[in-house]
């Protein structure tokens, strides 16, 4: 690989040109050997709009989690903060994170603080990062608070993997399954209809509601999919509002099965992020209120905005709690025998992870439900459009 390099030499003169390396860090690492300070090195034809077209336009949650169990490890090893970003930011393979660790480096090299200089990025470090990185930093445990930020988003990373990765094998079969029928109403059934047509017998009925149907999608199926892209759109659009938003949560947590799984995903973030950020040390005051930011149902997003105003007028968090029915009544009573015992934050995190257990066995369950059900339903759909075109014209053929 070629990398371009800008440096200089140790009297300060400025060189430019290209080097053969593997990798950047071995870029580097034969640049130094040469006697150069490194500047700057990029791989040829990174700057074109092709390569940023192709690389990663946006930072994935996998990519935080990997980056703060790095930054929890250089600080475990002492390695100083300026050190450790500037680091980071020259290993770092997508681009948009190099640029953010280069800007780290430098406001931290300036003076800033890591949580400040972490806050000035809210779409890669949520609120909830930036305020445990500032805890670590008051208490002096920032390589613990690393730790505890690595583990935390590691669970949360594979909680939700774990709902998603379950939802793409049914979204799959349906999308088959409407691929299918389409193609079937579309292609197959008028051509088979043709032919019972001409010959001028009687159909029966459930034949001329399948052929009603075919005829529909093959004369109005533009003007359906012009309606459901409109439609999608609206939705889109209304979901993004204010009173979308709650709709949307509520939908979410309203639905049939789905909607529990929903609840206790929530419900085990809320306590993981509780748990976690009582042992970096934040009160619970903000840790309810940070909470509620990061908790991504405005359901349980209203409960929390409202604990955090209880909570400041005195209340006990379980007191708080416990007239919501959203909250349940096992959750509740967990929280008050943390109080009354001074270890709510352990409490916290067994709940956590019994929550994480429960969304296991909901996801295993959901999964060995929907997928024969799909297939079921899939085959009894095409046998029903087969037999209600095929048996005519097979009667048809026995009367010859």
């Amino acid at each position: 690989m070629i990398f371009n390099y800008q440096a200089t030499t140790k009297e300060g003169e400025a060189q430019a040109g290209t080097v053969e390396a593997p990798s950047a860090n071995l870029a580097i690492a034969s640049l130094q050997r040469r006697g150069l300070i490194v500047i700057d090195v990029k791989a040829e034809g990174a700057g074109s709009w092709f390569a940023r077209l192709l690389s990663a336009s946006r930072i994935k949650n996998k990519d935080v989690v990997i980056l703060s169990r790095q930054i929890a490890t250089l600080f475990e090893a002492k390695v100083s903060a300026l050190s450790t970003f500037r680091m980071l930011a020259t290993e770092a393979e997508n681009p948009v994170l190099r640029r953010i660790l280069t800007e780290v480096t430098d406001d931290v090299k300036a003076g800033v603080t890591i949580s400040e200089a972490l806050g000035k990025h809210p779409k890669v470090f949520s609120n909830f990062y930036v305020h445990m990185v500032e805890a670590g930093e008051e208490s002096g445990r920032i390589s613990d608070n690393f730790n505890y930020l690595a583990d935390h988003l590691e669970r949360s990373y594979e909680l939700s993997s774990k709902a998603r990765n379950a939802l793409i094998y049914p979204i799959f079969i349906i999308v088959s399954f409407i691929g299918v029928m389409i193609l079937m109403l579309t292609f197959v059934i008028p051509r088979l209809t043709a032919i019972l047509t001409e010959t001028g017998q009687d159909i029966p009925i459930y034949t001329k509601i399948v052929i009603a149907v075919s005829n529909f999608f093959v004369n109005y199926g533009v003007f359906l999919f012009i309606l459901l892209v409109i439609l999608t759109v609206f939705v889109n659009r209304y979901a993004h509002t204010a009173v979308g938003q709650v709709s949307v949560s509520r939908f979410k947590l309203a639905v049939p099965y789905i909607g529990n799984l929903y609840r206790k995903i929530y419900l085990s973030r809320i306590a993981d992020n509780l748990s976690t950020m009582l042992t970096s040390g934040i009160s619970m005051v903000r840790a309810i209120e940070i909470t509620a930011d990061v908790v991504d149902n405005e359901v349980y997003r209203g409960i929390l905005v409202e604990a955090g105003v209880n909570l400041k007028a005195g209340s006990l968090i379980s007191t708080v709690m416990y007239k919501y029915r959203e909250i349940p009544t096992i959750m509740v009573q967990m929280m008050k025998v943390g109080e009354e015992t001074g270890k709510l934050g352990f409490v916290l995190e067994t709940l956590s992870r019994f929550y994480r257990r429960e969304v296991d066995n909901e996801i295993k369950t959901l999964v060995d439900l929907i997928e024969p059900a799909l297939i079921v339903l899939l085959g009894v759909m095409v046998g029903i459009l087969l037999t209600s075109v095929l048996l005519p014209i097979y009667n048809l053929a026995q009367g010859i």
